[in-house]
């Protein structure tokens, strides 16, 4: 419906300019104004006069009857007012000549825009910390980040996804402890990570009889940043272990990373850093720490070093910043974090804009809301959590049942079962406003019925099905065909897939597009009940029914591939 829209700006335009010629509106403005109505009986797209009443100084209702009397459109079939609403209904013929044709002609780049080429998005997200799990807690940077990515490179961007990993910290100083009073190697060797939290799980309880523990963990890491051999050799074994488990995990959700590179990577580049704002006179002495003062900016002050010397938070970021910048030239830098971090991200951007860098105000922060399990906090030390890999193996073998029951020759069934068991999990997530807590409830998310992941795969495996059954049909011809209110419904709906990736984009909410696929499910179910495709009367008829179904499958098919989900032909 895009270009609709921007046809009927223009004839809008054209009216207002003829009532007042300084309205002051151009065409995207008035673009802007035009909404979908909830209800298709009032149109397919409405234009509330009400927000024109004090710039033309005429009311709603006088405006409406005055555009409806001269607004000229090819694609407009008819126009009524109601109550100072202008409601066009948008001609048949549109739908069913330029929208399929465009669905068809693009395929699998249909939505798809190129006002990014030739520039670069940096998106960091996932960035657990190291030998510690891969919790649900992890999933909304995860799932959030990558659809980010995904929809970026659909608008024609140069994305490069980073892995900033926890690799540096006291908590590695726990973990050695911990290895040297109670770790084995060979077990490590056998039960990898979970092993590794295991040992830093016990860390906690064991402090809380011995405080001395902590000391010990701090010294730790002090001959970790001094290279200690032993122990980087240790710290080492540990990142090798985590990364090796994490990337079982992100091929389970079709995701791969450009780089790893964590905190360590910029140990040796926070020095320059340091002196620079230093150079800027950025950095004040408070109470033995180096911090830039934010107070006209209404923030707390940034911590950039420790009364020791030793770096923090800040000071790494901004150090990967201006890395990030020098390598990769980036058009904007999009960060994935929870909300909690908000402040964190407010503070260093703005101590990036104060070293001089015009390009700190294309540093973007997608802060996104809590997750707790169950209604419980979840929490590393105390075991509260519950590992992906194990959230994700719990919806397989669901799907696996199912599978069993109803669909026992089902080919490369193991394939399938985690190609819909991982996507209902993560549709479940990115169902949800990105802003929201989420309490995730397990039988919620593994919960097959309703609107869900799996109903949208096997809406998706009924279009390849109705296909694969009409192989032998030629569809070349040219068809005339008249459509129904079904037939009109779902195109109207498939026609608003480019809108919404933009609205995804400008708004960095993937929800946009998980519950556009739920519409267009809900559409194309409804028209599939109703109308016969391969036993229709007439060829024109049956021809035109499986190009929407086609249309419908291509438009699924993009939509999945932003939020994470794998196409499933067959289920």
């Amino acid at each position: 419906m895009l270009f609709v829209k921007k046809s009927l700006s223009k004839g809008l335009k054209t009216v207002l300019d003829s009532i007042n010629a300084s309205h002051g509106l151009d065409e995207e403005k008035i673009s802007q104004m035009l909404e979908y109505p909830p209800d298709e009986k009032m149109g397919d797209i409405a234009l509330p006069c009400f927000k024109l009443s004090k710039t033309l100084r005429m009311s709603p209702v006088m405006i409406s009857e005055r555009i409806a009397s001269e607004l000229k459109d090819e694609n407009i079939d008819r126009i009524e007012t109601v109550n100072g609403y202008l409601n066009i209904y948008v001609k048949r013929s549109y739908f069913s000549e330029n929208v399929l044709g465009k669905i068809l002609d693009g395929k699998d780049s249909y939505g798809s825009f190129d006002f990014g080429k030739g520039k670069t998005v940096v998106l960091d997200y996932s960035s657990p910390n190291v030998a510690k799990p891969f919790h649900i807690g992890h999933l909304g940077t995860t799932v959030i980040g990558h659809s980010l990515k995904k929809l970026h490179e659909f608008a024609g961007y140069k994305c490069v996804g980073v892995n900033h990993l926890g690799d540096w910290g006291t908590q590695f100083g726990k973990l050695i402890v911990a290895y040297n009073l109670w770790g084995d190697k060979k077990t490590i060797e056998e039960k990898g990570i979970d092993e590794l939290v295991a040992l830093y799980v016990r860390f906690h309880k064991e402090a809380e009889k011995d405080p001395t523990l902590n000391d010990k963990a701090r010294a730790e890491f002090t001959k970790l940043e001094h290279f200690d051999e032993e122990n980087i050799k240790l710290w080492k074994w540990f990142i090798d272990i985590s990364i090796e488990e994490y990337k079982k995990t992100y091929k389970q959700l079709d995701i791969e990373f450009d780089s790893y590179c964590g905190e360590s990577f910029y140990s040796d580049k926070m020095p320059a850093v340091i002196e620079e704002m230093k150079q800027k006179n950025l950095l004040k002495i408070d109470d033995g720490a180096s911090v830039v003062d934010l107070e006209e900016y209404k923030m707390p002050p940034c911590l950039i070093l420790k009364r020791d010397g030793s770096s923090l938070y800040p000071a790494r970021d901004i150090s990967a910043a201006l890395y990030r910048k020098q390598t990769y030239d980036f058009e904007k830098v999009v960060y994935v974090t929870d909300a909690g971090q908000s402040l964190h991200f407010a503070q260093w951007f703005k101590v990036v804009e104060l070293m001089g860098y015009e390009w700190a105000k294309n540093l973007v922060h997608v802060p996104y809301g809590k997750v707790s399990l169950n209604g419980e906090k979840l929490a590393t030390r105390t075991g509260n959590v519950i590992l992906l890999k194990d959230l994700f193996a719990s919806a397989i073998e669901k799907v696996k049942d199912i599978m069993n029951e109803k669909n026992p020759n089902l080919e490369n069934r193991d394939e399938k079962a985690v190609a819909v068991g991982v996507g209902a999990i993560v549709f479940y997530y990115l169902s949800n406003n990105r802003i929201k807590d989420i309490n995730f409830m397990l039988e919620d998310a593994l919960n097959f019925d309703g609107n869900t992941g799996p109903y949208a795969q096997y809406t998706y495996a009924r279009t390849c099905s109705v296909l694969e059954k009409a192989q032998s049909i030629d569809r070349s011809g040219k068809t005339s065909y008249e459509i129904n209110d079904k037939e009109k419904a779902l195109l109207r709906t498939l026609s608003l897939f480019p809108e919404k990736v933009l609205q995804a984009l400008n708004d960095y909410e993937p929800s946009v597009i998980t519950r556009y696929i739920l519409d267009v499910c809900t559409d194309f179910n409804g028209f599939y009940h109703d109308c016969q495709i391969l036993g229709a009367d007439d060829e024109d008829t049956k021809i035109f029914r499986l190009d929407l179904t086609e249309a419908t499958k291509y438009v699924l098919g993009n939509a999945f591939s932003l939020i994470c989900m794998r196409k499933t032909e067959k289920i």
